[in-house]
């Protein structure tokens, strides 16, 4: 079970991954062209920097308002064993039925306002059953007057056959389900700060394990994340609202409180996460300082940046699950004070400075309040800073540099190999050598393998090559080797022939 939630988790990155660069158009796009930019910078107001703000903005809406397909082709992609191409092709056609076939039988037998917006949800369904047809028959071989029609060119025909039956299903049972989930998440509003809290706390704690992208989606692009009217039709899911809100020119007032799923990240990721890697800089001794000064000033960078935090929650999630406990504890409380002060910053992908600055000074104080996360940001520096100072120190929690005489995280320079190719073939050794080797992903940070026989990876060289830790579970194992996860992880696939 781990292994499968573990494997879609790593799918819903592929088209996650692309949101920042829609964000920053839709975001600057709308920051520069309100009418507060253009009081403040005439020259902005001109035709042709009005046009290119109006073609970013489109362009920004052209990826928010089709993420259910993007969905479905991302997950295809991602959980396909091989010809991926092929298997996105198939699940963006059989999204287009899909919808295709529900749009047909509301226009038949419904009321004329009715609709049915499956989301995610129906993305979901449709990305995982074109992977299994994928999986199952992309080699299947037909009669011979079928031929041409063999192969891989017979998943996008059958995904289409299912897809209208999935089509016809959704129809029928889908209305009490939206009607049941627009409740629910009117029932998690009304929990206010406490359920800010729980939504906090329970996705920074499964984040540990790589299962936090099966969670925030749920709530970012269904009815859980609550439903607004914008711009006289019903958007639901928090981060579309958001957007939606975003470029409506006519919208006024302070952002949908469905921002309360992304406000509380700003000042753990800008704020406490670089305080608590300063606080275990200060717990661990003094000679070992100088050698790990690099890995936590520039694990504090990315986090304070991008809200990339995986490899300094990394540094001591092993040695001492207790504290990333703490820390998810924490991280819920900074989701319930920015649901209480009423912060309302929106984010696409992260809570770093990027985010932070595009959606909340650029979109104004008065629709957001960007200006209390200063305050609580301080706060929560020193909360974090005090809090991993006091209990690295105490507990001697082996954190990169706590060892006495050790200096540095893992390396052998001298011995390391220098070319992408010399290091996938190092960690394929490592991991085992080929036959020990199922499967091999990437998600943002962490290189995620599955094996026969976890005793058979040697830990220390993958180590050696730059991974920050190395996490046992129960498909295998996953290496932290940050922004270089994905080279290695298509480098790997490439050698072992997984593309094919």
């Amino acid at each position: 079970m781990f292994k499968k939630f573990s494997q879609l988790g790593q799918a819903f990155m592929l088209p996650i991954a692309i949101l920042p660069v829609a964000g920053l158009l839709l975001g600057l796009g709308s920051a520069l062209s309100n009418e507060a930019a253009v009081q403040a910078l005439p020259f902005l107001g001109t035709d042709i920097m009005q046009a290119i703000f109006t073609v970013m903005i489109a362009a920004g809406n052209a990826v928010f308002g089709n993420l259910p397909l993007i969905f479905s082709i991302g997950i295809a992609v991602g959980l396909a064993k091989g010809d991926k191409g092929t298997a996105g092709l198939s699940g963006g056609v059989a999204y287009l039925v899909f919808t295709g076939t529900i749009v047909a039988l509301l226009e038949l037998f419904s009321e004329p306002d009715a609709t049915i917006d499956t989301g995610v949800l129906g993305s979901l369904v449709i990305g995982l059953v074109v992977t299994f047809l994928h999986n199952r028959y992309r080699k299947i071989e037909l009669p011979q007057f079928l031929g041409f029609f063999g192969g891989s060119r017979f998943i996008p025909i059958v995904s289409s056959v299912i897809a209208i039956f999935l089509g016809i299903i959704f129809y029928l049972i889908w209305p009490p389900i939206q009607d049941g989930l627009t409740l629910l998440g009117e029932q998690i509003a009304q929990m206010g700060i406490l359920g800010s809290f729980l939504y906090g706390f329970f996705l920074r704690l499964t984040g540990a394990i790589g299962l936090h992208h099966t969670i925030y989606p749920m709530f970012w692009y269904t009815s859980l994340g609550g439903t607004e009217v914008v711009a006289g039709e019903t958007i639901a899911g928090a981060q579309n609202i958001y957007f939606a809100q975003l470029a409506d020119p006519n919208f006024t007032g302070m952002f949908t409180e469905g921002t309360r799923f992304f406000a509380g990240r700003f000042a753990t990721m800008m704020f406490g996460l670089p305080a608590a890697a300063l606080g275990m800089y200060h717990a661990i001794p003094k000679e070992n300082r100088k050698a790990n000064g690099g890995f936590y000033f520039s694990s504090a960078i990315t986090s304070f940046l991008t809200g990339i935090t995986e490899p300094l929650e990394f540094s001591f999630l092993f040695s001492a699950p207790w504290l990333y406990v703490i820390h998810s504890v924490l991280d819920g409380i900074s989701f319930l004070v920015a649901d209480w002060l009423n912060i309302r910053i929106g984010n696409t992908f992260s809570g770093g400075l990027i985010d932070f600055t595009l959606f909340g000074p650029l979109q104004g104080n008065p629709q957001t309040n960007w200006i209390r996360v200063i305050p609580i940001g301080i706060i929560w520096a020193l909360v974090y800073y005090f809090t991993f100072r006091i209990l690295v120190k105490k507990f001697k929690v082996m954190v990169p540099g706590m060892e006495t005489n050790v200096g540095t995280l893992p390396k052998n320079e001298e011995t390391a190999p220098s070319s992408l190719t010399d290091k996938a073939h190092t960690i394929i050794t490592a991991l085992g050598d080929e036959e020990n080797i199922q499967t091999v992903t990437a998600c943002a940070t962490r290189l995620r393998v599955a094996v026969n026989d976890k005793d058979k990876v040697d830990k220390e060289t993958l180590k050696q090559l730059g991974a920050t830790a190395v996490l046992e579970v129960d498909s295998g194992v996953q290496a932290v080797y940050g922004g270089k996860a994905n080279l290695y992880s298509q480098e790997i696939n490439q050698i072992l022939g997984h593309d094919d």
